[in-house]
């Protein structure tokens, strides 16, 4: 969203003390500072005030917007495409496709018309079937709709796009046209299923929204702060802190929590109550599971999908296909599989056998990790014995009390930070010395010409033999190495040990 373009309301609160936040950075600042563009005075001499700063963004109809990062790649779209393409914003459901996709049009055009393609009249979508005389489509448009479009300063939004296949295939004119621009919005899925019989249009410039990540997450409750002094330490390698990280690592529970859905973060903002939150999501679970029995009416992708917090906590070195689904074979699941990846609603972490750069010539189709794509909703299918989850369990969780290991959990995060920072997900394993066990790397990343492998802590840590070993195996296509925990930022001989938070700077 444009900064410059949105009017900022912000509420003094007691939650944290800026001037001892800052101090652990090294930071002086002059008697004030600017905060979400609005100028505030902060006695850093006084540390018992503490303070903060939240925002409140409402659109027209009073609907909360939450900031997102893919505004500012809709921005270049928008500038260098100059309506050469189209742009198509694909996702899960509920990632908050549409409201990104109108919220871009009412802030950066003079007018838009929003068609979404489940609501829309007939006609509408009669519209498409013809498209031979583009004045006449445009005029219809502008009359039901009752909005004046006005040419090179005006969008149209094929909303769920997928529901009207004939309107997808109209872009190619559309675009070559060059009156209007256009965004599409759909989840991959659903638009890989409705293209059947039709042109693919090739001028669309795809992008990708993923649930609001830990930096959206702090946006949406009023900090801009954190992040970029996190990026500042990493950048120095300096450490945080024992007090700034253990207030990071309680946001970061937090965040665990509600997750990034911004349905369930709306709700949070709103009631401030977690039961309510749970609630949010089981109904985001269970529609996605609804959508799973609608492309495998055998219901054998619903039962992958439930099954995923349990795969997870058996600390298997792969999804075992068949103690889920009766006589599963992965290679006979291959499509179901496929249709599961597409829709985003889970991420597919692949075995890599040779570990080296190129790491998707390596990838073994048939052994692999399934992680939800939002671990807030994971955390609820976690629970999914009871019809809701308590408050005092997530209160537990979020004090880090709960007497179960969580390792499970920070592993989901890490996966779902590192795909959403535009990284495939690669995992390696190998059995030990006298074969009753396996190492295991939980991620490998390429940078440059070396591998780059991560072992994932829910705790402290006292030692990462896995990490070890796997780099004396490969020392020559090593780069470096890095543990990810629930600790400060350190060196450990040759190992960077990272918050987990910082997992999307690495």
């Amino acid at each position: 969203m444009s900064t410059s373009r949105i009017r900022y309301k912000a509420k003094l609160l007691s939650v944290c003390s800026i001037s001892s936040y800052f101090e652990n950075f090294g930071i002086i600042f002059q008697n004030k500072t600017e905060i979400f563009g609005v100028s505030c005075k902060i006695n850093l001499g006084t540390p018992e005030i503490n303070t903060t700063f939240t925002t409140e963004i409402k659109n027209d109809m009073g609907e909360r917007i939450f900031k997102r990062k893919l505004y500012d790649t809709m921005l270049k779209w928008k500038a260098e495409r100059n309506g050469s393409t189209a742009l198509l914003i694909k996702g899960a459901r509920r990632v908050g496709k549409s409201t990104l996709a109108e919220e871009f049009a009412r802030q950066e055009y003079e007018s838009y018309i929003l068609i979404d393609f489940v609501e829309c009249k007939p006609e509408v979508k009669d519209l498409f079937s013809d498209i031979s005389d583009l004045n006449r489509l445009f005029f219809r448009l502008q009359f039901l709709y009752d909005v004046q479009l006005k040419e090179r300063k005006s969008v149209i939004i094929f909303d769920e796009v997928q529901n009207c296949p004939l309107a997808r295939q109209a872009i190619k004119k559309l675009v070559k046209d060059g009156r209007y621009d256009y965004i599409e919005t759909g989840s991959l899925l659903s638009i890989k299923k409705n293209t059947k019989g039709i042109r693919i249009p090739s001028e669309e410039t795809r992008l990708t929204l993923y649930p609001m990540d830990f930096e959206e997450f702090y946006w949406a409750r009023g900090n801009e702060i954190t992040t970029p002094m996190l990026r500042e330490a990493w950048n120095g390698k300096t450490p945080l802190g024992d007090a700034v990280n253990r207030k990071i690592m309680d946001d970061l529970r937090l965040y665990m929590l509600v997750g990034g859905m911004p349905q369930a973060v709306d709700t949070y903002l709103e009631t401030n109550n977690l039961s309510m939150v749970d609630a949010v999501k089981r109904e985001i679970i269970e529609l996605y599971a609804d959508d799973f029995r609608k492309i495998d009416t055998s219901g054998k992708a619903t039962s992958l999908f439930y099954a995923i917090p349990a795969q997870l906590t058996g600390n298997a070195s792969r999804y075992q296909v068949s103690s889920v689904v009766e006589d599963g074979k992965v290679d006979r699941l291959s499509e179901t599989l496929q249709d599961m990846e597409d829709s985003m609603v889970v991420l597919i972490s692949r075995h890599a056998n040779d570990p080296s750069v190129g790491l998707s010539l390596h990838r073994d189709i048939e052994q692999f990790k399934m992680y939800v794509a939002d671990t807030g909703l994971m955390i609820t299918m976690a629970f999914w014995d009871k019809s809701a989850t308590e408050n005092e369990i997530y209160q537990k969780l979020l004090t880090d009390k709960l007497p179960v290991n969580l390792g499970y959990v920070y592993e989901n995060l890490v996966a779902q930070m590192l795909k959403a920072s535009g990284n495939e997900l690669f995992y390696h394993t190998w059995p030990t010395e006298n074969r009753k066990h396996n190492y295991e790397i939980d991620f490998l990343l390429t940078r440059g010409t070396k591998l780059c492998p991560i072992e994932v802590k829910s705790s402290g840590y006292n030692t990462h033999k896995s990490l070890d070993a796997f780099c004396e195996k490969f020392s020559s296509r090593i780069g470096n190495r890095y543990l990810l925990y629930t600790k400060d930022l350190r060196k450990d001989g040759q190992t960077t040990c990272v918050p987990v938070y910082m997992t999307e700077l690495i």
